[in-house]
This record gives C-alpha cells, sequence and structure tokens, in this order.
C-alpha cells in the first residue's frame, strides 16, 4: 500500500517556506495550503509582489538601506541634518530608529557586524564607505548604533578606532538596550533614551 503524498508542486512550495526564518515544518504546510485553498489568498499576486522585490529591491548605494524604483526613501528626503550619521548593522535597524521619532540625521548600514567565528571581517562590511562619507563631511558625529551583544560591541570598539585618526565626533547608543539583543527588538521609548544618552 502506498502513502499518499502531496503532488511535488505542493511538496516543493512547502519545502521554500520552510526556509523562511521562523516557519517551521507544520507552519510552512498551514501556509502552503492556505495559499492553494483560500479564494482570498491571491498568490498570484504573492507570486508578483515576491517577483517585483527580487527585482526591484536593492541595497542604497550610499547608505546600504532598501532602495526600490523611486530610490531610496532616507537619502532622498529633504531636511535631514547631514552632519549627523547613525551606522547601524543591518538595514532593518534603519526602521524602529526612524519610528522612534528622536532621529533625523543620515544612516549607513554596516551589512552585519564583526564575528571572528562567522568568519565576518572588517573587509566583509561597508566601513571603507564610511569611512569616506565621513572624509566628505568633516566634523560629522558618527553614533555607532550596534547591537549590545559581544559581537555588536567589538564592531563599535573597531570603528570608533577607524574613526579615530578623521575628523569627526564618535558617539555610542546609551545602554537601555536590551543586553544581548538587536534594535528590532526595542521599543521606541527605549530607542528614545538611549538616543537621548548617547556617549
Amino acid at each position: 500500500m502506498t502513502k499518499v503524498e502531496y503532488p511535488s508542486e505542493v511538496s516543493a512550495l512547502i519545502l521554500e517556506l520552510k526556509r523562511l526564518p521562523g516557519i517551521g515544518p507544520r507552519s510552512a504546510e498551514r501556509v502552503a495550503l492556505h495559499l492553494l485553498q483560500d479564494p482570498r489568498a491571491s498568490p498570484l499576486e504573492l507570486a508578483g509582489a515576491l517577483q517585483a522585490c527580487s527585482e526591484m529591491v536593492k541595497a542604497c548605494p550610499l547608505c546600504g538601506f532598501f532602495m526600490g524604483s523611486s530610490g531610496c526613501a532616507v537619502c532622498r528626503e529633504q531636511g535631514r541634518d547631514g552632519s549627523i550619521l547613525c551606522v547601524v548593522e543591518q538595514p532593518t535597524d534603519v526602521l524602529p530608529i526612524e519610528r522612534s521619532g528622536v532621529f533625523r540625521g543620515l544612516y549607513h548600514c554596516l551589512g552585519g557586524k564583526l564575528s571572528p567565528l562567522d568568519d565576518v571581517r572588517p573587509e566583509d562590511l561597508r566601513i571603507g564607505e564610511l569611512l569616506q562619507r565621513v572624509r566628505e563631511t568633516p566634523g560629522t558625529e558618527v553614533i555607532l548604533a550596534t547591537s549590545s551583544d559581544v559581537e555588536g560591541e567589538a564592531t563599535a570598539n573597531y570603528l570608533s578606532e577607524v574613526l579615530a585618526s578623521v575628523a569627526c565626533q564618535v558617539t555610542r547608543l546609551a545602554q537601555g538596550l536590551p543586553a544581548g539583543g538587536g534594535l528590532e527588538f526595542a521599543d521606541e521609548l527605549t530607542l528614545s533614551r538611549a538616543f537621548e544618552g548617547r556617549r
């Protein structure tokens, strides 16, 4: 007696969904079946949105934030203070800061953090681009907004040393961010206080 399985197309969809963060085998199966059975699910629109993101969304060559067909929302916004540059690990760290409403300067996304165990070295990050931006605007304040875990602290310390040779003021977000956590887990009040108490 043969074991009945989903058609290969459904199994392939479940396999792809399982690769997403936070989606286990059962969740992947539920999502796949929802897309197939619920008339409101619009799987073709989802596929189109995924394809558009894959083709159109890139990293901004200046700041590293997400950039669509209309350009980088941060870099093109008028009225930002170009003399303050907030350095974050990932583009996803920009939005929690923006939602807090306490920062109106520019950003620089490193694309990660130093991690010898994961073989992430300084040359793997956008540190050269950061130095170039700071050199082009002497007197810039560089706010290091890396996470407070071991790798984030090591990255901040390394950046402090590298930036010491450039005409800029280097500050670090005040503690108050969750120890060992990233910016995506910080609430708006915590972020606000961290910015106000930077050193």
